[in-house]
């Protein structure tokens, strides 16, 4: 569903640091509030006085009741909704573009694959399995991050497992670091993996997306039993500027959660 429309007032409830550059800020209405996000959708965060970003949800409900969204401050928008603090306010508009479907994935195994920041749009996915775990089969989720000091939601990743088969692995270890290292594709082999059954999930770097895809298609998942959350520079998040075109694809319509089958030959084509 997207909502077309001026964004509507927010306050900053609350927010947290996850990693020195990344912080999860939790919204919640001043008055009228936009419609249910699906876990997968994004917001378009308007920073008075500097401009809007498309951010995904990382959580439908916080500790407030409000929306929670994870923000790495990389340009001028993303650096000043880092500073934001409780009882800021911002714009807010949404949501925009597709969520993972859980509905197919219904019965299913979840097996869900992050990189680095890329853990923020698939965080709603886990609470959703961990909140109805009826409805699903065995729960997966495999966390890479360029170091330690990289991962995001760390105590809560802990919290996961048990009820989650649960590993994390970096690229450059810390000191004290006892955890595994390598590219998140190698976890893969510390499963029990049933391709007929399984529904992954994958959030990442471009790159990381491809070769995990391309991972788990050889072990017998098919490509539409994979769902890839694409990035591409979204402005107007209505499909109208084109500049997230992926070929036929505008990302924040026809995405940003699409199935591999349709991108894969996309994602081969350079600069496209």
């Amino acid at each position: 569903m997207t909502t077309v429309g001026p964004p509507l007032p927010y306050r900053v409830a609350g927010t947290s640091a996850e990693t020195a550059d990344t912080s999860s800020i939790e919204l919640v209405a001043t008055g009228r509030g936009l419609p249910p996000f699906a876990p997968g959708q994004f917001a378009m965060i308007y920073a008075f006085g500097v401009g809007e970003v498309p951010v995904s949800v990382s959580a439908l409900r916080g500790p407030h009741g409000g929306l929670v969204h994870t923000v790495r401050a990389v340009g001028a928008v993303s650096s000043a909704l880092s500073r934001l603090r409780a009882g800021d306010a911002v714009g807010l508009s949404g949501p925009y573009g597709t969520g993972w479907d859980l509905t197919a994935a219904a019965g299913q195994d979840l097996l869900v694959i992050a990189g680095g920041i890329g853990l923020a749009p698939l965080r709603p996915v886990v609470h959703a399995v961990l909140d109805r775990p009826d409805r699903y089969g065995r729960l997966a989720v495999l966390v890479g991050a360029r170091s330690p000091a990289d991962l995001v939601y760390r105590d809560e990743i802990g919290r996961w497992r048990g009820p989650a088969r649960v590993a994390v692995t970096v690229d450059r270890p810390g000191p004290g670091w006892r955890g595994a290292v390598g590219v998140v594709t190698s976890l893969l082999d510390r499963l029990d993996l049933r391709p007929e059954q399984t529904r992954a999930l994958v959030c990442g770097p471009e790159v990381m997306m491809r070769h995990t895809a391309r991972d788990l298609m050889t072990r017998g998942l098919a490509p539409d039993h994979v769902q890839v959350s694409l990035e591409r520079n979204m402005r107007c998040a209505t499909g109208h500027c084109g500049h997230c075109q992926l070929g036929p694809l505008l990302l924040c319509r026809d995405g940003p959660v699409v199935g591999y089958d349709r991108v894969a030959d996309l994602l081969l084509v350079r600069e496209l």
